[in-house]
């Protein structure tokens, strides 16, 4: 069978990398559209705009706040109103999207710029697309991976430290959803088995998590750019991202969109969402009681939701869990990249197993025991 694995083209990652971006915005292009999250924009991005501009043209757009039709249309004319040669995301990852999708249709160079390490969307050619009111609708798969991922983790040690717990439990995904897709031979995004290399770098990601991922939150709660945070921010971004792609995705994911049906669910980062559909995966797959065992302590050491009242779900109706199934398992979802028997009746007795066994834990300490998690 015939393996793809997906890079993006250049990937920068240290203290102060940004001061990168003007001259790797000149390399691609000549006037970058670069679009903005509120924050990084108001924040960061005046400390740097004099360097950028020394080495290419700019125009700078906020982006508004969801990755919907209606906003990569608003940006789509605006880049070309302005004749930019080139894109660049500065923010979050629902930037990153609107921004790879924005170069996509407009056929320019793409430039990522996470300001947060809390998903694996920089160096994707993914886009997730969710309607104005944030609920999950689609992925487009973009023909090409971003041209540059630009990480200064000098910018991610100042971020509050829950978008990196988030980006944690995004990537917390990886292996389990890899291994699912080596062991049934399932498709990745690029419709191709994954390749030795792509598996590989899954569990490394995986690896490095369990080690050094509460020792990041610590650095990234003091500001501080550590060994511990560059490891954990490259495993979020970059081996995350490698994984997902090349090597596929299954449950977690699925499970984290069936969760955007839910409008608590919202207030919560994607990275949460798919830490918990890790959990649910665990009882779906038949995992052994050690490595779920590994896994919840993973998720409370670096404070990850482990039951659904950390999801804003407490006391939530069969009714409603059926809706989550539902999406969960629709037509098209990596939910079915499973080598299990999957349906939503399975997802929602997974969904309470899940949920019991975080509410158990945390009643005595973390350890799980019989008759304790009701």
């Amino acid at each position: 069978m015939i393996s793809v694995t997906l890079f993006p083209g250049r990937y920068i990652q240290g203290r102060d990398a940004l001061a990168r971006l003007g001259g790797e915005c000149a390399r691609l292009g000549r006037r970058a559209f670069l679009i903005a999250s509120p924050h990084p924009r108001e924040r960061l991005l005046p400390a740097h705009l004099p360097a950028i501009q020394e080495k290419c043209g700019l125009v700078v757009e906020t982006f508004g706040r969801q990755c919907s039709d209606q906003e990569i249309q608003r940006l789509l004319q605006l880049c070309a109103q302005a004749g930019c040669d080139l894109v660049v995301g500065l923010g979050g990852g629902k930037t990153l999207d609107a921004a790879k999708a924005v170069a996509h249709l407009a056929q320019l160079p793409a430039v990522m710029v996470p300001t947060i390490a809390s998903t694996d969307a920089p160096c994707s050619s993914v886009c997730v697309v969710y309607t104005p009111e944030g609920v999950f609708q689609r992925a487009d798969i973009l023909p090409r991976n971003p041209d540059v991922v630009i990480v200064d983790t000098q910018v991610m040690a100042q971020a509050p430290a829950r978008f990196l717990a988030a980006g944690m439990g995004d990537a917390l995904a990886t292996w389990f959803e890899a291994e699912s897709c080596r062991v049934k031979q399932a498709p990745n995004i690029a419709g191709a088995v994954g390749s030795t290399t792509a598996y590989a770098l899954a569990r490394l990601c995986y690896d490095i998590l369990r080690e050094y991922g509460p020792t990041a939150l610590a650095s990234c709660a003091a500001g501080a750019v550590t060994p511990a945070l560059e490891r954990v921010v490259e495993a979020n971004t970059l081996l995350s991202g490698l994984g997902f792609e090349s090597a596929g995705l299954a449950a977690a994911h699925s499970l984290h969109n069936g969760l955007t049906a839910l409008t608590p669910t919202h207030a919560f980062y994607h990275g949460e969402k798919v830490a918990f559909g890790v959990l649910v995966s665990l009882f779906l797959t038949d995992q052994r009681p050690a490595l779920m065992a590994e896994v919840y302590s993973f998720c409370e050491s670096v404070g990850l939701p482990t039951t659904l009242a950390d999801l804003g779900l407490s006391g939530v109706s069969d009714h409603d869990l059926g809706l989550v199934a539902e999406k969960t398992c629709a037509e098209g979802e990596s939910i079915h990249h499973e080598p299990h028997e999957i349906s939503p009746a399975l997802v929602v007795g997974a969904i309470k197993a899940a949920d019991a066994m975080g509410r158990g834990r945390k009643k005595t300490g973390g350890v799980a025991r019989s008759g304790l998690a009701g």
